[in-house]
């Protein structure tokens, strides 16, 4: 993953772009939680990342998620949280897909 992809889907430095699959993204995750973004969820992890430029170092790449990595950590507590599995539409697969 890179951080131009994160910012051309809308993560940026100055917020999630109008239009933008980020701010579609926020939408839907908005409506599912009852009105809010929680912290640590996909658009608050992409958005941090976006703002902070810092993708290259996080474990996200385009072969797969790193071991030993920030990433693979996000994925190991998620999959814990979740019976043993990372659901589809989580922070880890949402975050490796873009």
């Amino acid at each position: 993953m890179s951080d131009q992809n994160v910012h051309r889907a809308g993560f940026t430095s100055s917020g999630i772009t109008g239009g933008s699959l980020a701010s579609s993204l926020m939408s839907h995750e908005a409506r599912a939680s009852g009105g809010g973004v929680r912290s640590g969820g996909p658009t608050a992890t992409l958005q941090e990342m976006g703002a902070r430029s810092s993708t290259h170092s996080s474990g996200f790449t385009s072969s797969g998620i790193s071991t030993g990595s920030q990433a693979s950590h996000m994925m190991s507590q998620e999959a814990r949280s979740h019976g043993g599995g990372t659901p589809r539409g989580g922070t880890t697969s949402t975050v490796q897909s873009i």
